[in-house]
């Protein structure tokens, strides 16, 4: 088996944690410590999760446990898109295609909480 680098589910996560960064920088300042901090913090520890609970393969429940902490700040992420969708910072599209992508991952994230041993774990 391949790095956790090689996932798809780890590729699209780090793609939409930059995306993320990209747009959270036009972020009032009086956010930063609140929304911007928590929506960069929570998209990032998806992909950091990922790659925990890779190297952990070998323990099927360390696995399941990182790619389940994983897919919860997947969720977390989206609800923090929708404070800012709310709030204004975010257009319409802009909050749309991330969103898409957030449910993308939480789908890989699923396959791989459904099928661990596809992905190494035992």
């Amino acid at each position: 088996m391949g790095s956790y680098k090689d996932l798809t589910v780890y590729n699209k996560a780090f793609t939409t944690a930059m995306e993320i960064f990209e747009k959270t920088k036009r972020f009032p300042k009086e956010e930063v410590y609140s929304l911007t901090d928590q929506v960069r913090r929570s998209s990032r520890s998806v992909c950091v999760n990922l790659g925990e609970g890779y190297r952990k393969r070998m323990y099927q429940k360390h696995f399941m446990a990182k790619v389940s902490d994983a897919d919860m700040e997947n969720t977390e992420t989206s609800i923090w898109l929708d404070f800012a969708l709310a709030c204004k910072y975010l257009d319409e599209d802009s909050h749309s295609r991330l969103q898409v992508y957030n449910g993308e991952v939480g789908k890989l994230l699923g396959h791989m909480l459904k099928y661990p041993e596809k992905y190494g774990a035992k």
